[in-house]
């Protein structure tokens, strides 16, 4: 059977996580090895819910910006030292369908080549009983899949070419095709840039990029900014490092937002912040 192991990056969100491994646990198929890759946050510590233990590996911050990327391949290098077959990348605030784990082992073994994305709906704040992680037939009545992204029926792929739709919030890979991509660049240090980075890195690695349907995720409620002031500097430093990577800008949509409200400008290809947001 298809070894699995399942890595998740934290920092706070303590009722996400702890939602997230409720989730896990009441899924038709637990993963092997469950990895939480907590950045400076020492008070998240194992446990184990239904027979499904949370491993810990913490990592520390620099400057108060949150290594993701670091993070990120830390925690894989975490689960394929024990020995999985298929590793799968879950952000903090989803919780896990009944079948995530059991769809993404499957399209893992069977298309190796590929790294592969789930389905994620985006859920409402939670009613007062909270949601139910620990239900997959309740939480599966939510399901409304994000518009932005493919969401095949269960049991379907479909391939992909455009590395601007990978996300690492619901995906899996191989350890063999992960080491082929070389893991998301470190550089990216903060909010921004590197999913993006990281699927055009695969794509010129020669790994594909596809979506299967049935493995779902439930990203939970928090409250957010848009855009996204308060990653405003880290997305004019990992942008710059993505432009000087792969010649263009990504975040074009939030930059452009930036550029409304007074706050950054451009300079020849570059963005910058605006004096008045100095």
């Amino acid at each position: 059977m298809t070894r699995v192991g399942v890595v998740t990056l934290a920092h706070g969100r303590h009722q996400h996580l702890a939602g997230q491994h409720r989730s896990l646990a009441a899924g038709s198929r637990a993963p092997d090895v469950y990895v939480a890759v907590a950045m400076g946050d020492p008070s998240i510590e194992p446990s184990t819910v239904g027979g499904v233990t949370r491993q810990v590996v913490h990592v520390p911050i620099d400057d108060g910006e949150l290594p993701l990327a670091a993070a990120r391949n830390r925690g894989v290098r975490e689960v394929v030292e024990q020995g999985v077959d298929a590793v799968v990348l879950l952000d903090v605030d989803c919780l896990a369908g009944g079948e995530l784990v059991a769809a993404y082992a499957d399209v893992v073994s069977q298309r190796p080549e590929s790294i592969w994305s789930g389905p994620v709906t985006y859920l409402p704040p939670p009613p007062p009983e909270g949601y139910p992680d620990a239900d997959p037939e309740a939480l599966a009545r939510l399901d409304a899949p994000h518009p932005a992204r493919p969401a095949p029926p269960a049991g379907e792929t479909l391939s992909s070419d455009d590395p601007d739709l990978f996300w690492s919030l619901s995906c899996a890979v191989a350890p063999e095709t992960w080491a082929r991509t070389g893991g998301f660049c470190e550089d990216y240090v903060g909010y921004g840039g590197e999913d993006t980075d990281f699927g055009r890195a695969a794509l010129a690695a020669g790994v594909g990029l596809g979506w299967v349907g049935g493995a779902c995720a439930y990203h939970q409620h928090h409250p957010v900014s848009s855009p996204p002031v308060e990653h405003l500097d880290a997305i004019l430093r990992n942008g710059r490092l993505f432009s000087s990577r792969w010649g263009h800008w990504p975040m074009a949509g939030w930059l452009e937002a930036f550029e409304q409200q007074g706050l950054v400008h451009r300079v020849g290809g570059d963005w910058v912040r605006s004096p008045a947001s100095l």
